[in-house]
């Protein structure tokens, strides 16, 4: 452990090893022009985790951290630049391989969380079945609970139209591995029955509805289950206790983030 090492979100030496390779190598500025960053990045890094889990204000990072704009700099350029969802995919290929799995699933789950948000933000809704004003999470999870996408959406957005984005943006590179998603029995409709025909002929996709059986209590579903599970996952870390952010882009960077510290702290 690193003689630096100060909070219980701090990298470990093992994890920095895991980490830093998979790094932007030039993050001053574009094109890498201009002096090299006088900052840390692995401190940079420590203060985003430790924003992540206590659920601080940005302005509130401890100073050892460094300067918060600066932290927030990072997260911001390393969002637009796409850095957060490369890093999440690599390390969950990694834990997949680990365990002798193949690195990209053929089967997941799509599920959906309505949360409060904490102000006006933008992109705020009323979802009128869960009676909640804020924001809805939507995730497609392996059959591990391992987030594979993310979007966040408004509450008010129909978990139709947020599985449409989330499968849109998923194969929006290319043909992938994924052939089976389960899902909530509130999800089909004629309409997405329709728009999943036209991505079975180019993606062989198929959509399987699961539902609780009618009198018998709480239940486990069989599949749908783990992403659940991913769910209870991210109420673990404060910042995702509501929805804290202004864009929602930011909101599914920081989803990212959570599950990319479960996976370092795994593979570590």
């Amino acid at each position: 452990m690193s003689a630096d090492h100060h909070y219980p979100t701090d990298l470990s030496d093992e994890q920095w090893d895991l980490l830093q390779p998979l790094l932007p190598k030039r993050t001053w500025r574009a094109g890498g022009r201009g002096r090299p960053p006088s900052v840390e990045v692995r401190k940079i890094v420590d203060g985003i985790l430790y924003l992540n889990k206590t659920g601080c204000q940005w302005r509130m990072i401890p100073k050892e951290f460094g300067n918060w704009s600066t932290i927030y700099s990072y997260f911001k350029r390393w969002r637009q630049q796409g850095v957060w969802a490369r890093l999440m995919e690599t390390l969950r290929q990694w834990q997949r391989q680990c365990l002798r799995r193949k690195p990209e699933p053929s089967a997941g789950s799509i599920d959906s969380q309505s949360i409060k948000s904490t102000t006006q933000h933008e992109e705020i809704g009323f979802d009128g079945n869960k009676k909640i004003k804020g924001r809805k999470r939507h995730l497609l999870v392996d059959t591990l609970g391992l987030i594979i996408a993310v979007v966040v959406t408004d509450a008010s957005t129909d978990d139709r139209l947020g599985l449409v984005e989330l499968l849109s943006a998923y194969f929006a590179d290319g043909v992938k591995r994924l052939r089976k998603i389960w899902v909530d029995g509130a999800y089909p409709a004629e309409w997405l029955e329709e728009w999943v025909r036209g991505l079975k002929q180019t993606h062989k996709i198929d959509l399987e509805a699961t539902t609780h059986q009618a009198g018998k209590g709480f239940q486990v579903v069989p599949w749908r289950w783990a992403v659940e599970r991913t769910f209870a996952w991210l109420l673990n870390d404060r910042r995702h206790s509501r929805d804290y952010e202004r864009l929602t882009v930011n909101s599914a960077a920081m989803i990212q983030i959570s599950m990319i510290r479960l996976l370092l702290n795994r593979l570590a």
